[in-house]
């Protein structure tokens, strides 16, 4: 029986190493900034840091996106979700092959950010931390933070890969076929 490096620090192979990296600097940068959001900023009062477009305003978000909510049960039904949503992306992880990078990457964001906003939901009840404000002077974005930018870019990166991957499997397959008879 052979001992590889991989044996005793798991990260080293690219997957693992593609999905921890990404990881980690949402989940830092999540934590951080909604700490500070909420040493700095006052509750619900805007401030410009590009005009209109970008402000930052604290706000608490007890339900999930755009203020999806399903009452009083939003903090527990959210909670659980989270944490099902990150079994299920860890599971994808393993099934990924080790030399896999782009997947586990978009892996890493959406876990990360489920991760970020499963914090505030069991840190306390006033919701989940929100601050990023963006829009013009008559129509605003709905109010987001750091975590909601990971599960949004790993969202689409994921989508992305596997509507491309299915590109190149539907053209294999055609390829292989056998002509029809009309040829």
């Amino acid at each position: 029986m052979s001992v590889t490096p991989h044996s005793f620090f798991p990260l080293a192979s690219p997957r693992n190493h593609a999905f921890a990296t990404p990881f980690a600097v949402v989940l830092v940068l999540d934590v951080v900034t909604k700490r500070w959001a909420e040493a700095t900023l006052a509750l619900h009062t805007p401030v410009e840091v590009v005009g209109a477009a970008l402000r930052w305003t604290l706000t608490y978000n007890t339900g999930a996106a755009m203020s999806l909510s399903v009452g009083e049960s939003s903090r527990a039904f959210f909670s659980i979700v989270a944490i099902g949503m990150v079994a299920y992306l860890l599971m994808l992880l393993r099934q990924a092959p080790a030399q896999a990078r782009a997947v586990p990457a978009a892996l890493g964001m959406l876990a990360a950010g489920a991760i970020g906003n499963l914090i505030d939901r069991l840190r306390h009840d006033r919701g989940v931390v929100d601050f990023i404000d963006v829009g013009t002077a008559s129509w605003r974005f709905w109010t987001f933070n750091v975590a909601d930018i990971g599960v949004s870019c790993g969202a689409i990166l994921l989508a992305l890969l596997l509507w491309r991957e299915d590109r190149v499997a539907h053209k294999l397959q055609m390829s292989q076929s056998p002509e029809s008879p009309d040829r």
